[in-house]
């Protein structure tokens, strides 16, 4: 079976040259890439504030999948924030696993993160978690810990923005484990800023069971990362 994915951060649906929270545009998006599975980051739940609505909820209304929101932070107190799955496929079950905070908090920056995890009712069962890691050494290196643990799944997709670069060593344990879906690129591709990309900070990554089809990061400029796309075989 076939499926494809993608991880995208969306800037909490914000056209990133508008200004502006646009529902419909990202929906497009996600529905013109032919996705089944999306990994959602920096997602907006419902809040007190009027532009902290039910995002994740609104995607799926208006693009016809099921989803889950995993809230990693309150913004000013009641204002969910967080990481978001979108699915053609029932959600069996889903979680949210809550990477620890570092000790020290050494620089700036520091954002307490989770990670997704969802059972997928498609081929027996797939596991696909979605994250999005911190800006510091200390929060990544924990990332990459509580991702390690929760890596039991023998069919597993693993997506989100890493914020780290495809040669840094903290993603080693990953790697070890998991393959990288850039390997089927055909050249190399970046996913950040969106007008001008100059790095890679967005991945995919499949356990060894999931085979890898192709891989792609399209030239699209609406949040200020671009989409990172994959097409897997189970």
């Amino acid at each position: 079976m076939k499926i494809r994915l993608m991880s995208f951060n969306v800037l909490h649906c914000e056209v990133w040259k508008r200004k502006c929270i646009d529902f419909d545009a990202f929906a497009a998006a996600i529905l013109d890439s032919g996705a089944d599975i999306i990994g959602l980051n920096e997602i907006r739940g419902q809040g007190t504030r009027d532009d902290y609505q039910a995002q994740a909820k609104i995607l799926a209304e208006k693009t016809g999948f099921y989803y889950y929101f995993a809230k990693a932070i309150d913004v000013g107190g009641e204002n969910p924030y967080g990481n978001a799955l979108l699915s053609r496929f029932p959600i069996r079950k889903a979680e949210t696993v809550m990477i620890p905070d570092p000790v020290l908090r050494i620089g700036a920056g520091f954002e307490t993160r989770c990670i997704l995890k969802a059972e997928l009712d498609v081929a027996g069962g797939l596991t696909v978690l979605v994250t999005h890691f911190g800006l510091n050494k200390s929060e990544q290196k924990n990332a990459v810990k509580t991702v390690i643990e929760n890596l039991g799944a023998e069919k597993l997709i693993l997506m989100g923005d890493f914020n780290v670069y495809p040669d840094d060593n903290v993603l080693l344990p990953i790697r070890e484990q998991l393959k990288d879906a850039a390997q089927r690129f055909n050249k190399p591709l970046y996913s950040f800023p969106s007008d001008i990309p100059d790095r890679k900070i967005d991945y995919i990554f499949a356990s060894p069971a999931v085979k890898i089809l192709s891989a792609d990061i399209p030239p699209v400029v609406l949040s200020d990362h671009r989409p990172h796309i994959a097409q897997i075989e189970i």
